[in-house]
């Protein structure tokens, strides 16, 4: 099984690549899909999120996003507390998906993790797609976001390693801003080449070995 990493800075069109990836049938993990899973009425960071951040709470018994957002944006510890609660029950899902697919025997399984190069993920991947566009196209879609504001945007460019760098860091490149029936089409021949490529070598046996015991063993391997 071939574990590849999806990611792409905001506004890059990763959501949309996520979704094509499940209509050509590829098993995807989605981190913040399990973030707001983890968030709402009963999920099991609700409890942990209160606590360490009093008032956050809706009405309905979840995590208020917006009231946490606030909270935490531009304050580095206190991001650092939320990234210690909900970083641990994400990582428990996603080996949970990765040892279901393995024990489907599935060719490939998708991480998608907007932070994925900043977190140092891609050292537990096998390849990483990269959804990507203009940065004209980037900024009209962040600004035309609900309550996004020129100052939040460039805050959050701050925090995530610049597309440029990103692009040197992997030859899977999926440019959104080109019409889905491009992206789609380089998406398909991308997967065709990652599954030919893992006919042969050690990547199989390597894989299992992080289903088996998580990223740290991953990413102390030499590359």
């Amino acid at each position: 099984m071939k574990i590849v990493g999806l990611t792409g800075s905001i506004g890059m069109g990763k959501s949309t690549t996520a979704a094509m990836l499940r209509r050509l049938k590829i098993p995807v993990f989605d981190a913040d899909a399990e973030v707001h899973r983890l968030m709402a009425p009963r999920g099991s960071a609700v409890a942990a999120v209160l606590e360490a951040f009093p008032g956050v709470g809706n009405d309905k018994g979840g995590i208020d996003r917006k009231k946490l957002g606030a909270a935490v944006f531009g304050d580095t510890p206190a991001l650092r507390r939320l990234e210690a609660i909900l970083h641990p029950r994400v990582h428990v899902a996603r080996q949970a998906l990765l040892k279901a697919c393995a024990r489907r025997r599935a060719a490939i399984v998708v991480l998608d993790v907007p932070l994925l190069f900043e977190g140092g993920g891609d050292r537990a991947c096998d390849a990483v797609l990269l959804a990507t566009t203009s940065a004209m196209v980037q900024r009209q879609r962040v600004l035309a976001r609900p309550g996004m504001t020129e100052t939040q945007f460039r805050q959050i460019l701050g925090r995530q390693v610049p597309d440029a760098v990103k692009r040197r860091r992997t030859p899977y490149i999926v440019e959104t801003g080109l019409g889905k029936r491009y992206a789609l089409m380089r998406l398909r021949d991308y997967i065709r080449a990652l599954e030919l490529n893992g006919k042969a070598g050690s990547w199989g046996r390597d894989a299992r070995n992080r289903v088996r015991y998580g990223n740290h063993r991953a990413r102390s391997r030499k590359r």
